[in-house]
């Protein structure tokens, strides 16, 4: 009847004010992390933390997405997370969390050094493991129980079990990398001609095997080693005497590779700065955003991280629809490596020249620390310029801890 009627098309009404709302707060939301940017940019540090809140607080209230690149990168901004430490005395190759924690990680580096950290706030504490110029490390894996394993390219491991420390000599040509096998009891070295498989258990050579390819990098496809060649080949290691051949799907020289076994996604990074990423049904898109040769790629979900020898890490959003990067650090030194701990929350890496640095990648710590220096709240007249007039002024100083939510 009548009334059914005019309920219905009043129910749609209300629908289509809802979407309109939600989609103009969204737009709001973007747009305010723009000006946040402009803002830091003419060194407006005040106005700038007051308007990437506001992006923050927009999008997340209309449930849109805070990894969208103007809104995530005014927050870094924002929150000035990045703390950086001089501790070795060349280039940092690797390093890793100790397992089950945030706070304890082990960096090498090429000058022979074997660090061991701990970070409390902004304080990192450091001891030397091992120090002998002699060696040059490249790789380190921590097992579960703590083993501390360290390749070094003159061919020797170094092996820290508690305090029992050895040096074991590997029959390896220019040993550079480490992948654990199919079956995790073994560890694989790889060298640039030759591989060899470790027991981690009596912690000895069990087998080797001599390879007809150079290999120049390697990772993981699959849960087993991936060892990539200067042929423009890849090959996975099943064992040591099987090993399955592909041609690589891109042409030019792959400099890192990450894949995701959750979302499908596989990326290359190239030795000119490219990223090509697959994603699960094979569709092909071209990154372009590093301008040299990208050195470790890492994909959670949808967000992909890329270092490169220009002195960046990016990060690229795979599922927006132009995927352009977002730079969340820079520096004048090549980077060699990163890795997050194991909550995520922050990226850490090393560079050529020894340094160590941390940066924030979280976005509800970064906006808790932005509603911490928040100093004052919007005037009625910036409030009328930047929010509008029609949208009902509030205060961000009051709300801190219980912004509204829709």
């Amino acid at each position: 009847d009548a009334y059914d009627i005019a309920e219905h098309q009043r129910k749609v009404a209300e629908e289509n004010r809802r979407t309109a709302e939600t989609l103009s707060f969204l737009a709001l939301g973007r747009s305010l992390g723009a000006l946040a940017l402009t803002q830091f940019r003419a060194g407006n540090q005040e106005i700038g933390d007051l308007l990437s809140y506001a992006s923050y607080l927009y999008t997340e209230r209309y449930h849109g997405d805070v990894y969208y690149p103007t809104i995530y990168q005014a927050l870094s901004q924002s929150s000035q997370s990045r703390n950086e430490w001089s501790r070795h005395s060349d280039a940092v190759y690797n390093l890793e969390f100790l397992p089950k924690s945030d706070n304890q990680l082990i960096s090498i580096s090429s000058y022979g050094e074997i660090f061991y950290h701990e970070i409390n706030g902004n304080q990192l504490k450091t001891t030397t493991l091992f120090k002998d110029k002699n060696y040059d490390f490249r790789d380190v894996y921590i097992s579960p129980n703590n083993t501390v394993y360290v390749i070094s390219r003159n061919g020797f491991l170094y092996i820290k079990n508690g305090k029992d420390v050895k040096l074991l000599e590997v029959p390896l040509v220019r040993p550079f990398k480490m992948q654990l096998c199919l079956d995790e009891r073994y560890q694989l070295l790889i060298g640039e001609n030759n591989m060899a498989k470790l027991d981690q258990t009596t912690n000895t050579i069990v087998a080797t095997k001599d390879l007809n390819f150079k290999v120049v990098m390697t990772a993981r496809l699959e849960h087993m080693p991936v060892l990539f060649d200067d042929k423009g080949r890849m090959h996975i290691v099943k064992d040591l005497n099987k090993i399955e051949t592909k041609k690589i799907p891109v042409s030019g020289q792959v400099t890192a590779f990450a894949t995701s076994n959750s979302s499908g996604l596989q990326a290359y990074g190239m030795k000119d700065g490219t990223i090509y990423l697959y994603d699960a049904k094979g569709n092909v898109r071209k990154l372009v955003g590093h301008r040299s040769r990208v050195s470790r790629i890492r994909i959670n979900e949808n967000r992909l991280f890329s270092s490169s020898y220009d002195g960046t890490i990016n990060l690229w959003i795979a599922n927006t629809e132009k995927v352009e990067p977002i730079t969340l650090f820079s520096s004048n030194n090549w980077i060699l490596y990163f890795n997050y701990d194991r909550s995520k929350n922050y990226l850490w890496l090393g560079d050529q020249k020894g340094n160590l640095s941390q940066v924030l990648i979280s976005v509800p710590i970064m906006v808790d620390r932005i509603k911490h220096k928040l100093k004052r709240d919007f005037t009625q007249t910036e409030w009328n310029y930047y929010i509008g007039e029609n949208i009902p002024y509030e205060s961000f100083l009051s709300k801190k801890g219980k912004e509204a939510k829709r």
